[in-house]
């Protein structure tokens, strides 16, 4: 072998902290993001203002194509891609997913179709701080607010209510 020939450049490879791995992260992501679909991947996305970046999951399974050599490659070109737009996307978890018409489909269509797909989901906007109840307008009287000597009928009693026509009279 000739001394003189240098190996290529390597290419700066994705960080760890760059992938999702465990299995809660891939749930939390697919139960609670926002899905998107393009002509050869699918994509959920779950913004995270408060994470430190944008992390990808690959979700390609056997039904893609039963070889690994097929779906290792469709992971390979998305881990590229998803390198090359990682400092435009904004922070939070990526599950990208196969379809089946991947396995056929040339590198270059496959690279326009995740472009695509991280294009429209760096236009998503981040999740506002969800709130279960409104704040109330106005307290509800307590019985600390009654004034001494109401009557405390007008309060609802404990109990069931009664039934229209349940006249009767238990023994």
């Amino acid at each position: 072998m000739r001394e003189d020939t240098a190996d290529p450049p390597a290419r700066p490879r994705l960080r760890p902290t760059a992938r999702m791995r465990l299995p809660r992260e891939f749930s939390r992501c697919l139960d609670s993001g926002q899905r998107m679909g393009g002509a050869y991947y699918r994509c959920t996305v779950l913004l995270d203002p408060h994470a430190a970046g944008p992390r990808i999951g690959f979700a390609i399974s056997r039904k893609v194509d039963k070889r690994a050599v097929v779906r290792n490659r469709l992971k390979r070109l998305v881990r590229e891609v998803f390198r090359q737009l990682r400092a435009q996307l904004p922070a939070g978890d990526y599950v990208i997913m196969g379809k089946r018409e991947a396995a056929s489909a040339s590198p270059s269509h496959l690279r326009r179709d995740l472009e695509r797909l991280l294009e429209r989901a760096r236009a998503l906007k981040p999740p506002s701080a969800q709130v279960t109840m409104p704040p109330a307008s106005t307290p509800c009287p307590g019985p600390a607010d009654l004034a001494p000597g109401a009557a405390s009928s007008s309060l609802p009693q404990a109990g069931p209510a009664p039934r229209p026509g349940d006249d009767r009279v238990s023994e």
